[in-house]
């Protein structure tokens, strides 16, 4: 196959099915797109909203192909196609991933037939490289993770550093790090450390091995983020990369921004920043633990123990809407001694929006990739609460590293959590308190800023990822090139 001088470069993603893959998956799918590449994502019909939204909002125009989701096969309920649908359990959420790897023969028929120049595959298709190989048709990887997390990933699967400590709350060092990052054994999951092949080890390995066969890896950060690790990551590990973000900076307009993620508002975006707009700046705590995340109710009752005790405004975004509606879980008059002070709000809100709206102060995080990005490319300084997934080590990034943020005192890694691991409304108190009047607030305010203007010029023309996106296009068209 080669590239005529009338064609277009086709490149088609393929994300997997969850919020935090897709949505940076599409911003990513515009960048190419407004450089003249012929752009295709797959989906499927439950999640095919979120990018038909996506090209109403005078995006470039992004082709959109639907694959059938096999739940049924797999015991899931009909119509689950998205791994919020399925966080109700680890058994549940295996079932998931087993379900999207059945999406193999889909692909096979789809690139059989459309012949695209190049696949950008997620990160939890490793047999996607296969199937492209099997057309000639090279493969790249989009990683929803830092370069810092990925490295942290690497040295722990390689080196095993967790065995050399007697218990799980004794800290261990990275090896060969440029910077001394310490972990336990709690904050990272359980069946990685296990001698025998768990599920999750051997998806981490197949991960691995599809890195070093693909042609390379999309990284959606910033060089200036990270440099130390950009560079561990490329001649350290010796991996192809190219980082192209903060890829939500595609979103311009204030229509972008409300409409980014495909969601319906459960309150509508002008009145929620209405309601900022009330507000004196960095006065306002934003609480959201991203898509995934599932909170028992002791655990809320704590942050709303803490919040009604502290002084500041905030906004505290649930997964679930019922939840929110329903007061019963909520200490008892929580709502009426907090009106005027808080908006709790129920399901999907324009985070980018409220992120970068003067009155919001800090950030209560889960520190998953995608929000931590938006919060530094915002200004944002964070209060780091990481749950599972490379949470933890984005809270060492954040807080070790960029020193934008304070920990709530998470401990455990844990996707369902119980009542052992409930962190209790004082601590919560205390981080928020620390990251809005302590005796670091300010200097950590002007860390965030100084990233924001970082991340902003990487973006521009001549900028770092500006740069590396050209790199990454003008290779792309010189492998074609008769």
């Amino acid at each position: 196959m080669s590239l005529k001088p009338k064609d277009k470069l086709h490149i088609v993603f393929f994300p997997f099915m969850a919020h935090g893959h897709m949505i940076p998956m599409l911003d990513t799918a515009t960048l190419f797109a407004a450089r003249g590449i012929k752009a295709t994502i797959i989906t499927t019909p439950r999640n095919f909203p979120i990018f038909a939204r996506a090209n109403e909002t005078g995006h470039p125009s992004i082709e959109i192909e639907v694959f059938r989701f096999p739940s049924l096969e797999n015991g899931l309920p009909e119509g689950c196609e998205n791994l919020g649908q399925a966080m109700k359990s680890i058994e549940m959420a295996e079932k998931f991933i087993k379900s999207a790897a059945m999406l193999r023969q889909q692909l096979e028929q789809y690139l059989e037939k459309s012949r695209p120049h190049f696949l950008v595959a997620d990160m939890f298709f490793p047999w996607a490289t296969e199937c492209a190989a099997k057309f000639n048709i090279p493969r790249l990887i989009f990683h929803g993770i830092s370069f810092f997390a990925h490295c942290t990933k690497d040295m722990i699967m390689v080196y095993q550093p967790y065995k050399h400590v007697s218990s799980d709350e004794d800290p261990f060092v990275i090896p060969y790090f440029p910077n001394e990052i310490t972990l336990t054994r709690s904050q990272i999951p359980e069946d990685l450390m296990k001698h025998e092949q768990s599920e999750l080890k051997k998806r981490h390995e197949k991960i691995q091995e599809s890195e070093l066969q693909c042609y390379g890896v999309i990284v959606n950060s910033f060089y200036e983020l990270e440099p130390d690790y950009v560079d561990f990551f490329k001649k350290k590990l010796g991996r192809r990369a190219w980082h192209i973000g903060p890829v939500s900076s595609c979103n311009k307009s204030l229509k972008d921004k409300a409409q980014r993620g495909g969601g319906e508002a459960s309150m509508n975006e002008h009145e929620c920043l209405k309601w900022l707009n009330l507000r004196k700046p960095n006065s306002v705590i934003y609480i959201c633990f991203g898509s995934l995340a599932n909170f028992i109710v002791p655990q809320l009752q704590e942050i709303a123990k803490a919040l009604e005790a502290l002084e500041y405004d905030f906004i505290w975004v649930l997964r679930d809407d019922r939840i929110a509606k329903n007061e019963e879980w909520l200490p008892l008059g929580f709502k009426k001694r907090t009106q005027g002070k808080g908006l709790l709000i129920g399901g999907w809100v324009p985070q980018v929006l409220i992120l970068e709206h003067e009155a919001t102060g800090a950030f209560v995080t889960h520190c998953g990739w995608n929000s931590t990005l938006e919060a530094i490319s915002a200004g944002i300084p964070m209060v780091t609460w990481p749950l599972f997934a490379e949470q933890f080590y984005n809270e060492k990034l954040v807080n070790h590293i960029l020193k934008i943020g304070t920990p709530v005192g998470a401990k455990k890694w844990k996707a369902v959590h119980s009542i052992e691991d409930v962190v209790e409304h004082n601590d919560i108190e205390k981080a928020i308190k620390n990251i809005m009047e302590g005796d670091e607030t300010q200097a950590m305010r002007n860390r965030a800023k100084n990233l924001k203007e970082m991340a902003r010029k990487a973006m521009e023309e001549d900028g770092s990822s500006y740069r590396d996106l050209c790199s990454l296009i003008n290779e792309l068209r010189d492998h074609y090139t008769p």
